[in-house]
């Protein structure tokens, strides 16, 4: 009988357990294959007990190249061989002997966890002795604070200027909290070294985030800079950092959907499994200009929804960023009115529904389900499963970026339609879409303080001031154009 090879081991299934068996010495166990009936290929060392017992103790599986959790031949062997000397030298009961070893080796671990966790101890008091010794000198958490109430709060000048951040620097926050404050939030602002901040700002360049990286250096610069001015650091020691060699220089993204690829929408939504809701929901944004967190946010006003209510509840469930909570807004399609109370600009806005947004609001009305606790219509425009909320913001846009893959880039448990919304232009996002919405309004005549008024920019300089009509009559006309130009090609479409 011959050493067992791989070509034993690659042999065809036959319905029974196939054993192969290495030569070897009497006294030394045996090195052994196995094929079962169902596939499957392991190696096997077989030996006698101290009790004249015969003993088949699994090696591993099999696998010719060796991927990790698998023996080749050749690792396999030389693992029966050991086993084979380990019972020469009178280790009798291998599976004993090797759960000794193990319960060893769990020993020497559990050791070295319990020394090191005296250690982290004995580091943990001394970083709280060193923080005590640094109280009376601000924290970049606390300088964060004091910046944040001066200039992130939105407030005019006495020059009319708006100074502060629309949203009175929530954004900024969230991304301190997420990517600053962990590794130097409590460390003195005194004590802060450039390598340190660039230690962050690596972080998030590694990630592939070279937008937010800039960003994040932006908004560190300025509060490097005005904790300067106010002598609680003498210099900003990263004022010399250029974004050229942190994310790059910003590319602003400007896709649009051409007339034609809206057209090939018509064809190709269809075709590509998504959801009923985010398909409407496409031309909805497309006919609207909505950003997508008020898309979500949406819900029906029969019965009357109380606001107070929903609000709170969106709060809640976005405590740590509320930036990426949806938006929430009313439809009336009695009145032809989409109103939301709050806005990312921090304001209301009513959106009026043209004829084309009307209706795709009313075949979102048909799919309305009945909530199964109240036995009443869902309050929610897009609920989620379970219907407790709308669904995640972020699995709209994951819904339209799937389906824009190639076969090679399909992402596990995803959908199979990977490249059905691929257009000639290029990738697109739903928020490309928004600026479609913009982009067509311009193409119909509509002036520019119209479109920003349906798109909800605010003004700025000294128009924000003295400027206050948000041009209602204006903003339903240019909705109502939006809208009969996309009627007009899904017509042109369905021709084709």
């Amino acid at each position: 009988m011959g050493s067992i090879t791989d070509k034993e081991m690659g042999s065809k299934v036959n319905g029974t357990d196939q054993w192969f068996i290495d030569p070897g010495p009497r006294g030394s166990g045996r090195f052994m294959g196995r094929i079962t009936a169902a596939g499957e290929r392991s190696f096997y060392f077989r030996y006698t007990t101290t009790t004249g017992r015969r003993d088949t103790m699994p090696i591993g599986p099999y696998d010719p190249k060796g991927r990790q959790g698998f023996f080749t031949l050749a690792a396999a062997r030389e693992r029966a061989a050991h086993c084979a000397k380990l019972y020469r030298e009178g280790a009798r009961d291998l599976r004993g002997y090797f759960g000794q070893v193990e319960a060893d080796r769990l020993a020497a671990v559990e050791a070295e966890r319990e020394l090191a966790d005296k250690e982290a101890h004995r580091t943990k008091e001394a970083e709280q002795q060193a923080e005590l010794e640094k109280q009376r000198r601000l924290t970049i958490k606390q300088v964060f604070d004091r910046w944040a109430a001066t200039d992130l709060t939105p407030h005019l000048g006495g020059d009319g200027k708006r100074i502060g951040r629309r949203d009175g620097g929530q954004f900024v926050r969230e991304q301190f909290e997420r990517r600053v404050f962990p590794h130097l939030g409590d460390v003195a602002l005194v004590d802060v070294r450039k390598a340190d901040v660039l230690a962050v700002l690596d972080a998030v360049k590694a990630e592939g985030k070279l937008r937010t990286t800039n960003v994040l250096l932006a908004d560190l610069k300025q509060m490097f800079r005005f904790a300067a001015e106010r002598e609680i650091i003498e210099h900003s020691p990263i004022e010399l950092l250029r974004k050229r060699n942190m994310g790059g220089k910003d590319v602003k993204r400007a896709r649009v959907l051409s007339n034609e690829e809206i057209t090939a929408l018509v064809k190709q939504l269809p075709k590509a499994n998504l959801s009923k809701r985010t398909e409407i929901g496409i031309w909805i944004i497309l006919a609207t200009g909505c950003r997508v967190g008020e898309l979500m946010g949406a819900v029906w006003n029969d019965p009357r929804p109380d606001q107070s209510a929903l609000l709170k509840w969106i709060a809640e469930q976005h405590p740590l960023r509320p930036s990426e909570a949806p938006k929430l807004g009313v439809i009336d399609l009695a009145a032809r009115t989409w109103y939301l109370p709050t806005t990312k600009n921090q304001r209301d806005h009513t959106i009026h529904l043209s004829d084309f947004a009307a209706k795709q609001f009313s075949k979102l009305a048909e799919l309305r389900e009945v909530d199964p606790v109240t036995n009443r219509p869902m309050t929610w425009v897009f609920p989620d499963r379970q219907g407790t909320g709308p669904v995640c913001i972020k699995s709209f846009g994951k819904q339209i970026s799937d389906r824009q893959r190639s076969i090679e880039t399909r992402m596990k448990n995803r959908s199979s339609a990977v490249d059905a919304l691929t257009l000639p232009g290029g990738h697109w996002t739903a928020h490309d879409l928004r600026r479609t919405t913009s982009t067509m309004m311009s193409q119909l005549g509509i002036s520019n303080d119209v479109i920003n008024e349906c798109e909800n920019h605010i003004k700025q300089g000294m128009s924000a001031v003295y400027i206050q009509d948000r041009r209602e009559t204006e903003q339903a006309s240019a909705y109502d154009a939006v809208g009969q130009r996309l009627t007009k090609l899904l017509a042109l479409a369905k021709k084709k």
